[in-house]
């Protein structure tokens, strides 16, 4: 086999995450030759960890292939906010870094192209290219979570400015509602995020609902579709502040496919039956979206660094 041959060819893609990075080996078609994960460094804010637990990654990947592929570029993904262009990691609440060069140094200790992206970004890149929204070019992907994040597509074009857009889990639907963790009253993340639900109705339950008295947001769903009134109370206010939300999305962006993923869209049309029909009792001239789930799951980010990747080949 010609190490040099283009149907050869992988990219290394990882996406680093708050408590696990996934990573791959991944051909042009999206296939994964070989995967890990492992967990992320707590200490990943210091100068120079977050670039060493990458590069380690990726040649603990190129010794698990045995170097059949030839690795023609790299792709990182990592929350926050991100300067792609730059190739910096300028700010994570969860991770604690800023301002963090991560392109530059890592492409030079691999000796490959390095394309730094944001993993809720990249995971939209993914869905248009290799799952839900291959045939379309207005899209909002809305994992919903732990908190909530957002990545916008119009025209084609995933929307970057500087790093700033889409965040969609900090739009306010309830000034007097619950503090967030950026500082502000009422966003989108500290009504309806999966933290969210299970801390509201830890609130309102009855009866303490098992160990440390809150229940996961997959028991919450379970109880909206068992009749649980406190659990589907709970269930209604996220619904409508989701709406909400994405009411605002469609009528600045027009997009037309919402894709909702994350641990609490795992509920299926317990969450988007009602979603859909929130929205489309807010709207007058917008067109209404198509609301689904997304294709590729927790993997949509290692995808989407991949992506981005080949995108340097």
């Amino acid at each position: 086999m010609d190490p040099h041959d283009a149907a050869t060819d992988v990219v290394a893609a990882v996406d680093v995450g708050g408590t696990r990075t996934k990573a791959a080996l991944v051909a042009r078609d999206g296939r994964e030759v070989v995967s890990t994960t492992v967990p992320t460094p707590t200490d990943c804010a210091l100068p120079g960890v977050l670039v060493q637990h990458v590069e380690q990654v990726v040649r603990d990947l190129l010794a698990a292939q045995g170097a059949v592929q030839q690795v023609v570029a790299c792709g990182v993904v990592v929350p926050g906010l991100v300067d792609d262009e730059r190739g910096v990691a300028r700010w994570s609440a969860n991770l604690g870094w800023r301002d963090l060069p991560v392109g530059a140094p890592l492409s030079a200790r691999l000796g490959l192209p390095v394309a730094l992206g944001h993993d809720v970004r990249a995971g939209l890149v993914a869905e248009a290219r290799l799952g839900a929204a291959r045939d379309d070019r207005h899209v909002l992907f809305v994992p919903v979570g732990t908190g909530i994040a957002g990545a916008l597509m119009v025209d084609g074009h995933v929307l970057l400015a500087d790093g700033y857009a889409g965040e969609l889990g900090h739009v306010v639907v309830d000034p007097g509602g619950p503090e967030c963790g950026c500082g502000a009253r009422g966003c989108l993340e500290a009504v309806a995020s999966a933290a969210a639900v299970e801390r509201a109705y830890a609130a309102v339950a009855a009866t303490p609902p098992g160990p440390g008295g809150r229940v996961s947001a997959e028991e919450l769903a379970a109880l909206v579709d068992a009749g649980d009134v406190a659990a589907q109370q709970v269930w209604e206010v996220a619904v409508e502040a989701l709406a909400t939300a994405v009411t605002a999305a469609v009528t600045l962006t027009g997009v037309d496919l919402v894709l909702v993923g994350g641990g609490l869209a795992e509920s299926g049309e317990t969450l988007l039956g009602p979603l859909r029909t929130a929205v489309r009792g807010r709207l007058t001239f917008q067109r209404m979206p198509r609301i689904e789930r997304p294709m590729l799951g927790d993997r949509a980010g290692c995808l989407g660094a991949a992506c981005l990747a080949w995108d340097l080949a």
